[in-house]
């Protein structure tokens, strides 16, 4: 493999890992695949990113970009080709603590920006696991612990620096290439490599948290209960879920999330779901943000996660609620993860940015485990997809033609496919949503030269929401910096 790669460009003399290096077992994978690529770039600036892209196209070899290694699809690496590691740009400076302008580097991992933001009281509501990188996320969507009082962390993103395919470094925001910036915030993997957000954060300190078992019974009665409690509940509550087959029932493992300082005003937004079926379990306290995400939650990406996932958005009813049921229960037996959206999510009109879905109130995700495979999963999930009027990219793990419609539906999914073409026209980025047909060949076996990584996206397949998850050493240490200027310290 390395004999195809020819001498580096002096800016990247000493960024390239081939095998044989002992750091290339820790980069060549993601979390769901194992992959072999020729070599690894790890860039630390924006201009050797840049220089980075131009080296890769000199080479004539697949590009996969990668700011954390969670995308399900496993794109972020590949097979004989090159990987652009983001990971030692994770910066997280705030810019104006008034404003709470924060700029965060794409390399960076959510917990170190957790991490970073607290002693400032601010936070950014960004996926539910630390070791997920700032990258992906952030050009997807960003379903995170304070969506429905928050928004999507795209909501949030206020300009971009973003590095196009013929190396060229391009700033954007509402009023400078507003294409770019439209089109990255919701579908960035198409367009170019996103090193660095400036993000409004949100003043939080503790939230409210509770841990909430109760059984769910087949009819999807408790569904119905906990989506019909979340439409009309303050803001301020935002949960998450995963249900675990119990014969013909389940055990809905729930995670709720209070923006809120106290537990006098966190308990009265949790209690309701305390009666939505049969309680197992309860527990609430008032711990701080970073808790969420937290720095245990770092760990390697080796591809020690294989999954197949898919997902759906939709409006919780009764058809919905039974199909949800009988994919966690029936004979295949996906594990379901569902996310509460609304409130703010839906504030935002359909066409502000490439994510369109306003107006579900459900994200469902879908989970299956080896030995079960792609067949096992469409089979649970076949009822679910036929009550779904959208996806979300973050958790789609087969990314075809089929996805993108859903995930970029009608006149969302012409832009975007414009767009990706006028920024990227030799489809040194375009993501295999573009370049495969339903039913394709699996991304993980063998990538071709067109069918390109993307930054990665959100949580682990079939992970348990938790606070409680472990993981590994930091080894990333972002700085924080009061208001602008070189003040900086080191977080």
């Amino acid at each position: 493999m390395t004999s195809k790669l020819s001498r580096l460009p002096e800016p990247l003399t000493g960024k390239l890992v081939t095998p044989g290096d002992r750091r290339y077992a820790l980069l060549r994978s993601t979390y769901t695949t194992q992959h072999s690529p020729a070599g690894v770039l790890l860039p630390e600036t924006t201009a050797q990113v840049a220089d980075a892209v131009r080296y890769a196209r000199e080479q004539g070899l697949p590009v996969a970009v990668r700011s954390g290694g969670h995308g399900l699809a496993g794109t972020s690496s590949n097979d004989g080709g090159l990987v652009i590691d983001l990971s030692a740009m994770n910066r997280v400076d705030v810019l104006d603590e008034r404003s709470r302008l924060v700029r965060v580097e794409a390399g960076a991992r959510w917990a170190t920006v957790a991490k970073a933001l607290a002693p400032y009281g601010l936070v950014i509501s960004s996926g539910d696991h630390g070791n997920v990188g700032v990258g992906g996320l952030a050009t997807g969507g960003g379903v995170g612990w304070l969506a429905r009082w928050h928004g999507l962390t795209i909501d949030n993103v206020r300009a971009v620096e973003v590095v196009l395919a013929d190396g060229t470094v391009v700033r954007a925001d509402a009023e400078h290439e507003p294409e770019l910036f439209w089109v990255v915030r919701g579908a960035g993997a198409g367009a170019g490599i996103v090193v660095a957000f400036e993000i409004e954060a949100a003043e939080v300190s503790n939230v409210g948290l509770a841990q909430i078992a109760v059984e769910a019974t087949a009819d999807g009665g408790t569904l119905r209960r906990w989506a019909e409690y979340l439409s009309q509940a303050p803001r301020e509550l935002t949960t998450a879920a995963v249900l675990f087959a119990n014969g013909r029932s389940a055990v809905l493992s729930i995670t709720a999330v209070v923006a809120a300082e106290s537990l006098r005003r966190a308990r009265p937004l949790v209690e309701p779901l305390l009666e939505i079926g049969r309680l197992l379990d309860h527990r609430t306290d008032l711990v701080p943000y970073p808790a969420l995400v937290p720095l245990a939650h770092l760990h390697p990406n080796v591809g020690q996660q294989a999954s197949d996932t898919t997902n759906s958005l939709l409006t919780m009813d009764d058809g919905s609620a039974r199909a949800i049921m009988r994919a966690a229960t029936g004979p295949h037996r996906a594990v379901v993860q569902l996310r509460s959206m609304g409130g703010a999510i839906n504030d935002v009109d359909p066409g502000a940015t490439a994510y369109p879905h306003r107006h579900q109130d459900t994200l469902a995700i879908g989970s299956v485990f080896p030995p079960q495979g792609r067949a096992a999963l469409d089979a649970a999930w076949r009822r679910v997809a036929e009550r779904a009027d959208g996806a979300y990219v973050n958790f789609e793990g087969r990314p075809d033609r089929a996805a993108f419609d859903r995930i970029y539906p009608g006149e969302t999914g012409r832009r975007v496919t414009q767009l990706w073409r006028r920024y990227d026209p030799d489809g040194v980025f375009r993501p295999a949503l573009l370049t495969r047909r339903a039913g394709g060949p699996d991304p993980r076996v063998r990538p071709s030269t067109r069918e390109t990584g993307s930054q990665p996206t959100e949580r682990a397949a079939g992970a348990r929401p938790s606070v409680r998850d472990a993981g590994g050493a930091d080894r990333r240490k972002p700085a924080a910096r009061r208001g602008g200027g070189n003040r900086g310290r080191r977080r």
